[in-house]
């Protein structure tokens, strides 16, 4: 018998931090479904547990996760029409100790970021190697105005970065806001709260995929089990 794929590992430590994350909605709440990979057996386990009778509502943080929800039976309402939410379960490319995170490489940063700071409550889901002790290894995404990409894209290489417009085949990149993403080489970054203020200070930036104090606790899917992590003192 041959041994099992690393890959089929990750896959299944992504799940079991999905279902612990789940496993802590209850009956009746307003839930926020993340984007991406290790988000969608989140959007999967929760569509489980309606189908077994548990009543709640969801948001979904982009266009492939409101179509993946709705095949599954879960509805999800509008946002806008939305003052709060409970619960927001989502994955991360890459988090810290403190919870800092690097999120967007599916491209749904900004929404992700709106609908986690309207949540009561902001859970994050990974597998054990998108722990980092600082973060910067993986590219920072940011959204811009098409009209500034240029100039944003100028401004953000004077701040330390490579920076490379994301592509979809031929085409550039368009999130669902119909913006571009600029996807930005930092290398470590030893102050995020620092280059996030100065990130948003660009005209032109939407938004980017530092999620520094949204994050409210983790699960972290790993050989030796599932691990939970709460935010520690900086």
């Amino acid at each position: 018998m041959s041994e099992p794929s690393r890959d089929a590992d990750v896959e299944g430590f992504k799940r079991a931090a999905a279902l612990a994350a789940v496993a802590e909605v209850e009956e009746g709440m307003i839930v926020g479904l993340g984007t991406g990979t290790t988000a969608a057996y989140a959007i999967s386990a929760l569509a489980d547990r309606v189908a077994g009778g548990l009543r709640v509502t969801t948001v979904a943080t982009s266009l492939a996760t409101a179509r993946m929800a709705e095949a599954l039976g879960l509805r999800p309402v509008p946002f806008e029409d939305l003052a709060q939410v409970d619960i927001a379960i989502d994955g991360a490319d890459e988090i810290d100790g403190a919870l800092r995170a690097i999120k967007g490489g599916g491209g749904a940063m900004l929404r992700e970021k709106i609908v986690a700071a309207a949540s009561r409550r902001m859970i994050a889901i990974v597998d054990g190697s998108k722990q980092v002790s600082r973060l910067g290894a993986h590219p920072l995404p940011v959204e811009v105005l098409p009209f500034a990409a240029v100039y944003v894209a100028r401004r953000i290489v004077e701040l330390g970065a490579e920076v490379f417009r994301r592509v979809a085949g031929a085409a550039s990149y368009r999130t669902d806001q119909d913006n571009l993403v600029l996807d930005c080489r930092f290398g470590a970054i030893d102050r995020p709260e620092a280059l996030a203020a100065a990130l948003s200070a660009i005209p032109g930036v939407l938004g980017h995929g530092l999620f520094l104090d949204e994050i409210d606790v983790a699960y972290v899917g790993r050989p030796e089990g599932t691990i939970y992590l709460t935010r520690e003192a900086r």
